[in-house]
């Protein structure tokens, strides 16, 4: 079983679309383990600020069958892929990690670039994952976030907490879902 990390991100209807892929991804993959709740300005063009989620699941499967599964995921929280390339989204799914494979595809790159070049997943996941090593440079996801310098980038920790979604998921019995928060200090705290 690989150690799989992906960003989850929304500014569309945003606690919904959150708590529903955080729903879909327990019911298809079983135990999660999840940063807290970021809320970031958009990045590339002008909208509605995202929440982001980075989850921890996993999965025997290759990377490009859970790409595929993520997109699934995707159509299914109504995500329309004919707009502009940087817009709203209703849901974003995009593989970050799995395990320390680096790979590099037409399609496919892990680890992700927005790894290094985003706030909205290298905060998340120095919180959840702080003490694990970027394969390629070597570093801590800790203290890539400690050197990460992006005054543009603004993250700051959201209203909506990791335990109110797992609330929202118990209260719902046709998604009942067995997620486990993360118990890592905020990356906003470092």
């Amino acid at each position: 079983m690989a150690r799989v990390f992906l960003s989850l991100g929304s500014n569309v209807d945003r606690e919904h679309n959150i708590a529903f892929a955080i729903s879909t991804l327990s019911e298809r993959f079983g135990q999660l383990r999840l940063s807290s709740v970021y809320e970031s300005d958009a990045v590339g063009f002008k909208g509605d600020p995202f929440y982001n989620v980075v989850v921890e699941l996993s999965s025997s499967l290759s990377p490009a069958e859970l790409v595929k599964v993520f997109r699934e995921i995707e159509s299914e929280g109504k995500r329309s892929r004919y707009g502009p390339r940087f817009g709203p989204r209703t849901l974003d799914l995009d593989l970050s990690l799995y395990d320390d494979l680096v790979l590099q595809q037409e399609d496919l790159t892990l680890p992700r670039r927005e790894v290094m070049e985003c706030a909205f997943v290298l905060c998340p996941l120095a919180e959840l994952a702080g003490e694990l090593r970027h394969p390629v440079n070597g570093k801590t996801y800790a203290a890539l976030w400690a050197e990460f310098d992006a005054p543009s980038q603004q993250i700051r920790r959201a209203p909506l907490s990791v335990d109110e979604l797992i609330e929202r998921l118990k209260g719902d019995p046709a998604r009942p879902g067995r997620v486990a928060g993360s118990s890592a200090r905020s990356c906003t705290d470092v």
